[in-house]
């Protein structure tokens, strides 16, 4: 599935994920391969990108949560994430 996140300044990430666990305001909630479509705000907190590769382009806005799993993370302040199609967009500051 593709995943977007955009900043009002800049594209962090754009590319293909597993699945993403994103900070809802009643607690983590996972996305994952045609999920049911949605549209929820999101609050502080860290949305983690389950992916084999990240781009050099986007690498280096994330944090890789470890080294034996590909878990990327990008910490947010709040943001809404749309999710249709297997596509999805988180718009965030």
């Amino acid at each position: 599935m593709n995943i977007k996140i955009l900043t009002p300044e800049y594209v962090v990430f754009e590319g293909e994920v597993s699945s993403v666990l994103l900070p809802g305001k009643n607690g983590e909630f996972h996305i994952m391969k045609n999920h049911a479509g949605i549209v929820s705000s999101l609050i502080g907190g860290k949305v983690k990108l389950f992916t084999n590769s990240v781009d050099e382009a986007y690498a280096k806005n994330l944090t890789k949560e470890n080294d034996k799993d590909s878990v990327f993370s990008y910490s947010i302040k709040s943001g809404v994430v749309e999710f249709n199609h297997n596509k999805g967009i988180i718009l965030c500051e």
